[in-house]
């Protein structure tokens, strides 16, 4: 038998859905990843932070979110480092820009990509304060809960799998369809490293509640 009732889990899944569809940090970091290395790395990226998504919902079902929802030092003190871990990331791309031309980057391996994916979705507080939201309207009291977190989490984090991927394919194609011109492969860094900014930035002035 399903942790979760199936009537319950066909709610949950268009919800989802709509949710993963609305462009969000996750969605542009795979489009910064895919215009700055490409394909591969903008998959490797979207499985990372499917990976991160999982893993604040585990922490969300042992009770762990609601702790940080409570102290703000924590929930501050792990904001600020995304913030500097996606400042970093967007000095990184800068540094394939014309500001910059003597200066040879190449691009993100899958495998560094995947870290980067995970890193920026565990270091940002508002995904579990968010999982802490939405998924217990979708959980029964009366059956057991973390089973209940985990699939609603599983079923989720598959739904921004193919979104995210998708837009990471598709600006992979762009990508690399004028990675043969040094011009707008400058372009395209100093692109990735705009995106990667506005996110630290959006982070940054995010409001906790």
């Amino acid at each position: 038998m399903l942790p979760v009732e199936t009537l319950t889990l066909l709610a949950f899944i268009p919800a989802g859905l709509a949710l993963n569809l609305t462009p969000g940090a996750d969605m542009m970091f795979c489009l910064g990843q895919g215009l700055k290395s490409g394909r591969r790395a903008a998959m490797a990226a979207n499985f990372g932070i499917a990976l991160g998504g999982m893993v604040h919902t585990l922490l969300a079902a042992l009770g762990l979110g609601a702790l940080l929802a409570t102290h703000p030092a924590a929930f501050e003190a792990i904001r600020w480092l995304g913030v500097g871990y996606l400042l970093w990331l967007a000095v990184g791309a800068l540094r394939a820009s014309p500001f910059a031309a003597k200066v040879q980057v190449s691009p993100s391996t899958a495998g560094r990509a995947f870290w980067q994916g995970l890193l920026v979705n565990l270091l940002n507080p508002k995904v579990i304060l968010f999982i802490l939201a939405f998924l217990p309207q979708f959980v029964d009291p009366s059956r057991p809960i973390p089973p209940q977190f985990l699939t609603l989490g599983l079923v989720f984090s598959f739904g921004g799998l193919v979104v995210n991927g998708a837009v990471g394919l598709f600006a992979g194609s762009i990508g690399q369809r004028v990675a043969r011109s040094a011009g707008l492969s400058k372009w395209l860094a100093r692109i990735s490293a705009t995106i990667f900014g506005a996110l630290a930035l959006r982070l940054a002035l995010m409001p906790r509640s």
